[in-house]
């Protein structure tokens, strides 16, 4: 994968540079594409010979500033990074007079009698070294954002994979802690439907361990697993009746994230009254590949439905997954009255 990387940055970089020299050489030749040149000018190809040795000092000038560029920043003091660059900039000047005098003297058989230095040259030489220079910097640092921006961004898609990594290892151990409390109740009491609990037990330990680990799942395989939480709890309670569970719209080809929508059904359980029926109502509606989830639970006289005991799975960690999955793409409104406890959840695919 490192591989990979470094050649997709390789040719990201080679690309830019290319776009550059197309975009300095097209300069260069506009005023032939135009037609703004005379006959004399157009005469023995000159101008295309000055184009194309431009583009050789050019090539040279801007790749020596380019490379040097980077050490000069490694100066702890300004002065000393000024004054090399100034030292830089006067060499490559130093180079370019005689290097244009060699190409124009024998590349382009100029006569020797026509080559005749003027402090123009000079001049000329410096001010194209100051204007490469300033493309070759901006170039490094362009370059240099685009990477760092990535780096950054990778980053983040590590912590953030982190987080929710830390986030389904507290949301597992604490749901099985639960739910074998309620089979152990069973069992203790010599239930018959010990047995029952421990298949549908079978059935939430296979979608914790495999389907759990995916990124997204079907929806309907989300809604048999709060199938079958709610199931195990009403064989604890022994009320049917105690849950209202409604399913409408279209589910197929809609994903979610797994174990999501669970932890707002067992914090209505924790905190649910249980003298009244139904005590917890839950609402789940498909439209337009919006998922709705709403669930409300009647509250008990003593206590508040978001008071966690400890170990427990908060709202502010739910609340943390749910930025984390769907940012930009979820709205999730808490309200709390005097007998009920409300969540509404909407996830937008």
């Amino acid at each position: 994968m490192l591989v990979n990387d470094s050649g997709m940055k390789r040719r990201n970089i080679i690309l830019i540079h290319l776009l550059y020299w197309f975009y300095i050489i097209n300069q260069n030749l506009f005023p032939l594409y135009i037609g703004k040149l005379d006959e004399a000018v157009l005469a023995n190809n000159n101008y295309l010979k000055d184009v194309f040795i431009s583009t050789i000092l050019n090539v040279i000038t801007f790749y020596t500033i380019y490379l040097v560029f980077p050490r000069l920043l490694k100066f702890n003091l300004k002065i000393t990074a000024l004054l090399s660059g100034l030292m830089v900039i006067a060499l490559i000047t130093a180079f370019r007079i005689p290097a244009e005098f060699y190409f124009w003297r024998f590349f382009a058989d100029q006569p020797g009698k026509d080559m005749v230095f003027e402090t123009i040259y000079m001049w000329n030489n410096l001010r194209m070294v100051i204007i490469i220079g300033i493309y070759a910097i901006l170039i490094h640092f362009m370059i240099n954002w685009f990477e760092s921006q990535k780096l950054r961004d990778e980053l983040i898609n590590q912590q953030q994979a982190s987080e929710l990594a830390l986030m389904r290892s507290q949301v597992n151990p604490h749901f099985l802690f639960n739910t074998l409390n309620n089979i152990y109740s069973l069992v203790y009491r010599k239930s018959d439907e010990a047995p029952e609990a421990v298949m549908k037990l079978s059935s939430i330990m296979r979608y914790m361990l495999y389907d759990s680990a995916s990124k997204k799942v079907p929806l309907e395989k989300e809604i048999e697993y709060l199938n079958s939480y709610i199931e195990l709890q009403n064989l604890r309670i022994k009320h049917a009746d105690f849950v209202s569970l409604k399913i409408e719209g279209k589910t197929e080809g809609l994903t979610i994230a797994p174990m999501l929508l669970i932890s707002f059904v067992e914090n209505a359980f924790k905190h649910s009254c249980k003298n009244q029926r139904p005590g917890i109502l839950i609402h789940l509606s498909t439209i337009n590949g919006t998922i709705s989830f709403e669930v409300i639970n009647y509250i008990k006289k003593a206590g508040t439905a978001n008071d966690e005991p400890t170990g427990g799975i908060d709202l502010a960690t739910i609340r943390r997954r749910l930025e984390l999955i769907y940012p930009g793409k979820h709205k999730l409104l808490i309200s709390q009255e005097t007998e009920t406890f409300r969540i509404n959840l909407e996830i937008t695919n």
